[in-house]
């Protein structure tokens, strides 16, 4: 049995620990790179080219409108095999049952607020992924002019085997 911890040694902001997966941690690493002098970065500072490692796990999400509604601007294909189809331009209410009120919507509510990385690793919330014992992800957020998210970047990872949580 794998295990994962959620302690923070402060390699990385929000609550991502440092022994996070592989995949999660570079993610982070980019996120961070790109960062500017000040604020978040946005849209503008992300480079695919820079990450098609990352491409297939992939989803940006685009926050529109006050109350914000969450629209996938683009999602990898692992992410849309698993959806069972193209999620690019769909609102999150639309493809996921019970979205509003979610535990996924209240995070990326929160990290409107917070303005930091989100990570979890746990059961999957939603029923398309009872062949996997947890999901390990991470939110990213970004903002156009460096401080309103305006577009979410997530990586997850889902792992066929328990992960125990310390």
């Amino acid at each position: 049995m794998k295990k994962a911890t959620t302690a923070n040694i402060g390699a990385f902001p929000g609550n991502v620990p440092a022994d996070c997966h592989p995949t999660i941690r570079r993610a982070v690493e980019y996120w961070l790179s790109i960062h500017p002098a000040e604020g978040l970065p946005g849209r503008q500072h992300l480079d695919p080219v820079n990450i098609p490692d990352l491409l297939p796990d992939l989803r940006l999400v685009d926050i529109v409108g006050d109350p914000p509604r969450f629209r996938y601007r683009i999602a990898g294909t692992r992410i849309c095999e698993f959806f069972g189809g193209e999620l690019t331009g769909r609102w999150y209410e639309d493809t996921l049952e019970n979205f509003k009120g979610s535990r996924t919507e209240k995070d990326f509510l929160s990290l409107m607020e917070t303005r930091e990385p989100s990570w979890r690793l746990g059961r999957p919330l939603f029923a398309m992924a009872k062949d996997f014992a947890n999901v390990e992800r991470v939110y990213l957020p970004f903002a156009r002019n460096g401080h309103d998210v305006d577009m979410i970047m997530s990586v997850q990872v889902f792992h066929s085997e328990t992960w125990e949580q310390a």
